[in-house]
């Protein structure tokens, strides 16, 4: 029997509902085809924007979009993808595949899409081969009220009221595609483009992204935050609200990566290893933050996150397709769960991405659409947003096949809610041990526990053949006790479970 003890009365700190956010980048089949069709598509939508991948993510209750990269939006010159489209220039997408890229989908297409879904908007701007000018003039263009050129640029192309940019990101991957910068120079051109960064409005402060680290490079993380701080008052927190982390998941390294789909118990478990080091990651960047900001004022935002395996067979290999599984399922729940727990730093969390790239929540094929195991988990999870973390243990053991790649079989976080309702999400990590949890939810009376669950065998997917192979259950398999509760959580599983 596994102890699994929970104290409601001990909130720790904020779940942003950004936790939970996504990332869009110009890339393959993620916005073109996935997300945005055209108005004259056989395919029904809105304005150009898919309804079925639209209603999906307003289920899923997505928060917030980041666009337009990436590696992309340092070679993205915005002002080519606004006005008559006819008109928009037309460019080689140089990192990724080299389609054409016709600026067809732009800024006005951008917040069309965040208002179909109810979203924050995400914006990345240019340093990499973009001007001080061009992102300040962007800046005004979608934000400002008044009367100025970008202003009244935008209202000649038909939008009348500003918008509002929830968080905007100076640069990106600025060590690598973004410039190939030292963190000490990317840090003075940070301070030099963020100045330019104006917040026109005075309820809609811009949380400005300065460009961090790639995995566990913490000379990076030093070298920003120390550059950034320099010559600084307290109250400006080295002009930064929040600095990026990149980190994905690939079993056999970075030239191999590995198939999405064909993997045995050894490469299921070393996935999982290398997904579980996010928490070292995020532990060890956020002792450097620590030393600049000790109060927490700078969130660490982990804007790509995800697995990223070969792609498949017979797709163009610039476009990042690969198919979704339970394994994959297993390293979203793990993954939200870590940010949960640590969301004392963790402010936003953007998993790429959200569509026929990557770790997608949906797959579309022309006219077809299908949720993968892990839209069905961010699903589960949206319960945990804006929530407050409440202290919570579990016992776990160490399980796996290789002695470097073993990982505890088991993974929690727990909030409460507005309401007063728990949400407890756990993982199972195993392949073959269902484990009996008995819970204890210190002074509290339980009334009702509701429950749903993912389970099934690990290289399970969804196809357009067979879209529901994978999808959430009614979990029943719980029992209200006098101290908490007495579960079994199957093998290979991600559950939820609401408790009033």
């Amino acid at each position: 029997m596994t102890k699994f003890v929970i104290n409601p009365n001990v909130k720790k700190s904020k779940i942003h509902k950004e936790i939970y956010g996504h990332f869009s980048e110009h890339l393959g089949r993620c916005i073109y085809e996935g997300m945005y069709v055209g108005e004259d598509s056989p395919i029904p939508n809105v304005n150009g924007m898919r309804t079925d991948v639209v209603e999906a993510l307003k289920e899923m209750k997505i928060p917030v979009l980041r666009w337009p990269g990436g590696c992309f939006a340092d070679e993205y010159h915005w002002k080519d993808g606004v006005g008559p489209k006819e008109n928009r220039k037309k460019i080689i997408n140089t990192h990724w595949g080299g389609v054409v890229e016709d600026n067809s989908f732009g800024t006005h297409e951008f917040f069309e899409l965040c208002r179909q879904l109810g979203c924050e908007a995400y914006v990345n701007g240019n340093v990499g081969s973009g001007t001080v000018q061009e992102m300040s003039e962007w800046v005004e263009y979608m934000t400002f009220d008044g009367v100025s050129p970008m202003a009244d640029w935008r209202k000649e192309n038909g939008q009348e009221n500003s918008w509002d940019v929830a968080f905007f990101g100076v640069g990106n991957e600025n060590w690598g595609c973004g410039g190939n910068m030292t963190p000490e120079f990317y840090a003075n051109e940070y301070r030099r483009y963020q100045t330019y960064v104006r917040d026109y409005k005075a309820d809609k402060k811009i949380y400005k992204i300065a460009c961090g680290p790639n995995v566990d490079d913490y000379e990076w993380t030093e070298g920003v935050m120390s550059t950034c701080f320099r010559h600084s008052q307290p109250f400006q927190h080295g002009f930064m609200d929040g600095l990026s982390l990149h980190y994905y998941t690939h079993p056999e390294g970075w030239e191999i990566k590995g198939s999405a789909t064909d993997f045995d118990d050894k490469v299921w478990y070393k996935t999982l290893s290398k997904t579980l080091y996010m928490d070292e990651l995020i532990r060890r960047h956020g002792a450097i933050m620590d030393k600049y900001d000790p109060k927490k004022e700078i969130g660490l935002i982990v804007d790509e996150w995800g697995t990223w395996f070969t792609v498949e067979p017979g797709t163009n290999p610039g476009f990042l397709y690969q198919q979704n599984t339970m394994r994959d399922a297993l390293v979203a729940g793990i993954n939200l769960n870590i940010f949960n727990k640590h969301s004392d730093r963790v402010r936003m969390a953007n998993i790429a991405q959200i569509v026929n790239v990557l770790q997608s929540v949906i797959l579309t094929e022309g006219e077809k659409m299908i949720k993968t195991p892990t839209y069905h988990v961010f699903n589960m999870f949206k319960y945990h947003q804006d929530a407050m973390l409440v202290d919570s243990y579990i016992d776990t053991e160490t399980i796996g096949v290789e002695e470097e790649y073993q990982v505890p079989n088991l993974t929690e976080s727990v909030s409460v809610d507005e309401n007063g309702v728990l949400h407890i999400t756990v993982t199972n990590l195993s392949l073959t041990e269902d484990y009996e949890i008995d819970t204890t939810i210190l002074e509290k009376n339980i009334s009702e526990v509701k429950g749903e669950i993912l389970t099934e065998e690990m290289h399970a997917m969804n196809t357009f053949e067979e879209p529901e192979t994978v999808c959430t259950k009614e979990f029943t398999d719980v029992k209200i006790t006098d101290k908490g509760l007495a579960f079994t959580i199957p093998a290979c599983s991600v559950l939820h479970l609401s408790v009033k």
